[in-house]
């Protein structure tokens, strides 16, 4: 929290009680270990607006063990994504379910083209839309090293192995990455270096998202 103290110091007051009077949607993107989650966290308590991470809902279903959790689990563990068809009907009922609060940060999602145009339907069909995509880059090296450290803490099988690791971001870079194209053509597309402190990322995506105003 003292972190968080921290960034509010580089933004005005009124940025946090007045940056967004109607909704605002934010899909925040980035390979595995690029920090979405410490971001995502710092964003909504910045705004007051809600976080929706696929990751935490499917980890969710794997400690419940449940059948579909047993299958998303044999997934993660060959360093492949999370079928379509379920992370796209997880969304689908977030959003219908959240649909009046102030606005919400996809965490996450969408990863792939087909779920990104899902996802505008999505959107759509509940009178929504998603304003800006910020996609935050770390050098490869430097994702293996936060990742292998994250795993030491979190005991996740999919954490330990540098060579799962590596096929997870081979995974990334050849179909999720493509998830940016859909974006920039709707003009909504933003990069954000997400190397540095985790005060001096917040307060570029901050920047970011007060330039759309």
């Amino acid at each position: 929290m003292g972190a968080y103290k921290k960034i509010v110091y580089f933004c005005p007051a009124k940025t946090t009680q007045q940056a967004f009077s109607i909704m605002i949607n934010i899909v925040l993107f980035g390979a595995p270990g690029c920090g979405k989650g410490t971001q995502a966290a710092l964003l909504k308590e910045h705004y007051g607006i809600e976080h929706v991470s696929t990751g935490e809902v499917i980890r969710g279903h794997i400690r419940r063990g449940t059948e579909l959790g047993r299958q998303v689990q044999a997934c993660i563990e060959r360093g492949e994504l999370a079928p379509d068809e379920l992370v796209i009907k997880m969304i689908a009922d977030y959003v219908a379910e959240h649909r009046d609060s102030k606005g919400c940060i996809y965490d996450g999602f969408p990863r792939t083209t087909a779920q990104a145009e899902a996802f505008d339907q999505i959107m759509a069909e509940n009178g929504l839309k998603i304003d800006l995509m910020i996609r935050i880059t770390v050098e490869e090296q430097e994702l293996i090293r936060r990742i292998l450290l994250r795993g030491k803490d979190s005991g996740r099988a999919d954490d330990a192995s540098e060579e799962v690791i590596r096929q997870r971001l081979e995974v990334y870079w050849a179909q999720t990455a493509v998830v940016a194209e859909h974006y920039k053509a709707q003009g909504k597309y933003v990069k954000v270096d997400g190397e540095g402190t985790i005060e001096e990322v917040f307060e570029r995506i901050v920047r970011e998202i007060e330039a759309i105003k």
